[in-house]
């Protein structure tokens, strides 16, 4: 079947920093002088990521209630790097193809990077782990994507920076490429493998 979706993972792909919890998230607690365990903020993001605790909660359980939402403002508009050359890109990709955003985050954050970096009107279909419950490689949040796409997996093309997501959507029959911003280089389960958007559209044609 011809690919009709490019869905695309956020974080270390549209994004730069691809744990943003570890490298982004972690730190800007620490500046705060926070002294919460990191077990416990992973666990607090977890599961704001799933919609089990609404932004506010999150903050606020971190101590920070009463900074909310500023304090959100704060972290989301300047600790995020977004790569530019994702605009030109999607903007030559979506003259043939649908395109699509499959992510794990809070749904107010992914909705606030998207506005900020101005970006929403390139995605036909957006799906967001804290919108709906599942994380990747959860194989439940790809088939609400495939869902909201109302296409078949043979019909949609995966590009993220981790083995096992590209693996659970290889599994349901998805194809997959590999988005790897350094040049160590790994085993994975994606028929290629990319470090930058440019190389993106000449590979498309060895999928038909």
């Amino acid at each position: 079947m011809p690919i009709k979706w490019i869905i695309f993972d956020a974080m270390g792909v549209i994004y730069k920093v691809a744990d943003d919890v570890s490298d982004l998230l972690v730190p800007f607690i620490r500046s705060k002088n926070n002294t919460q365990p990191l077990k416990e903020i992973f666990k607090l993001y977890i599961k704001a990521s799933l919609g089990q605790i609404p932004p506010q909660e999150f903050w606020a359980v971190l101590g920070y209630g009463k900074e909310y939402p500023d304090i959100e403002t704060e972290f989301l508009d300047n600790w995020y790097s977004f790569d530019t050359d994702f605009l030109e890109v999607a903007k030559d990709l979506k003259r043939k193809y649908n395109i699509a955003m499959l992510s794990n985050d809070l749904k107010n954050w992914s909705s606030f990077l998207r506005n900020k970096f101005n970006i929403n009107h390139l995605f036909d279909v957006v799906v967001i782990s804290g919108d709906v419950g599942y994380r990747k490689p959860d194989k439940r949040i790809y088939e609400i994507l495939l869902n909201k796409t109302q296409s078949f997996a043979e019909e949609c093309l995966f590009i993220d920076d981790k083995l096992e997501n590209l693996q659970a959507a290889s599994e349901l029959g998805i194809k997959t490429i590999k988005f790897v911003r350094n040049t160590d280089k790994v085993p994975f389960c994606s028929e290629f493998e990319i470090s930058s958007f440019k190389e993106l559209i000449p590979i498309l044609e060895n999928f038909y």
